[in-house]
């Protein structure tokens, strides 16, 4: 590991495909989200803060780092 990599540390959040569960829908969304996040077609909600990592409540399809 370089000077430079021990210096700049790496984000923890990763973004995250989630499909939805009741339709199907998928969205982006930060795994480390603050507040909310609802579908935009059916309005169920797919993410819930809980202090730091937020609690997914739909399908995790791909993380991205």
């Amino acid at each position: 590991m370089t000077e430079w990599n021990k210096l700049v540390p790496k984000p923890r959040g990763k973004f995250l495909r989630v499909k939805c569960l009741k339709c199907g829908n998928e969205q982006l969304l930060y795994s480390n989200a603050v507040n909310k996040v609802t579908c935009n077609v059916c309005g169920e909600i797919l993410a819930e803060p809980a202090g730091g990592k937020a609690k997914i409540k739909g399908e995790i399809l791909t993380a991205f780092e």
